[in-house]
């Protein structure tokens, strides 16, 4: 692989040791990357440098990582974020997919893992549609959900000719659902069928927090959906057309 071909992580941790070892693991292993210790240095990088990802400690001195991903996503910022986080910091695993974050890792974990939750967000991302780009009428065999097409292969969502802009992790809760579409299904299932460990602490409010945002991006009244619906006790299920 070229350098020009290598993706370009970078490593948000105010832990010295950890963003050390990271640094040098995710460059051993085929990423170009670069470091910062909190949340500041990482906005000058992002002035100045494009990134593929990046890694973000949830917990930081000053301005929390939780914080950093939210003014990204709110500045327009669609660079994939997986957030690092306490085994125990439930809450904050939800807040930051709350916040835009596309997946979470808790700590500790084996670097190998890492590495393999970098390379599925990058897969993910990297068939997302550009939106400079003329995708076409919306004519595609995709699964039509009223007004709304979603594309498996390509993981893209459309109304029409409008791109609608999915994170990684709502690409893969959709193409979840879509492939269980009008059959129940867990919030278990679905966690593992995103590449989450089922019995994770917090997979069930991780799921329903994806889902929520989901149905902000194809439901016209959230609170009452008509495609994408609870069944209490059971889980979600998708019904398309």
């Amino acid at each position: 692989m070229s350098i020009a071909d290598q993706p370009h992580v970078l490593v948000v941790d105010d832990d010295d040791r950890l963003r050390g070892l990271l640094t040098r693991y995710l460059g051993e292993n085929g990423f170009i990357v670069s470091a910062a210790r909190n949340a500041q240095e990482a906005r000058s990088s992002l002035v100045g440098l494009q990134f593929d990802l990046i890694v973000l400690d949830v917990l930081m001195p000053g301005e929390k990582g939780v914080d950093l991903a939210r003014s990204l996503r709110e500045s327009g910022s669609k660079v994939p974020i997986l957030l690092l986080t306490a085994l125990s910091e439930t809450q904050d695993r939800i807040t930051g997919l709350e916040a835009g974050a596309d997946d979470y890792l808790a700590k500790p974990f084996e670097p190998r893992e890492l590495v393999l939750r970098i390379e599925a967000i990058l897969r993910r991302f990297s068939q997302m549609p550009d939106p400079d780009v003329d995708q076409g009428d919306g004519d595609d065999d995709g699964v039509r959900f009223g007004p709304f097409s979603f594309d498996p292969a390509r993981m893209t969502l459309q109304s029409g000719t409008e791109h609608i802009y999915l994170t990684t992790s709502e690409q893969a809760l959709l193409a979840a659902l879509v492939a269980r579409r009008g059959q129940i299904t867990s919030r278990e299932e679905l966690h593992g069928l995103m590449g989450g460990n089922p019995v994770d602490a917090g997979a069930s409010r991780s799921i329903d927090v994806q889902v929520t945002r989901l149905r902000r991006k194809f439901e016209e009244d959230p609170k009452q959906p008509r495609y994408l619906q609870t069944v209490r006790g059971r889980g979600y299920v998708l019904y398309a057309d």
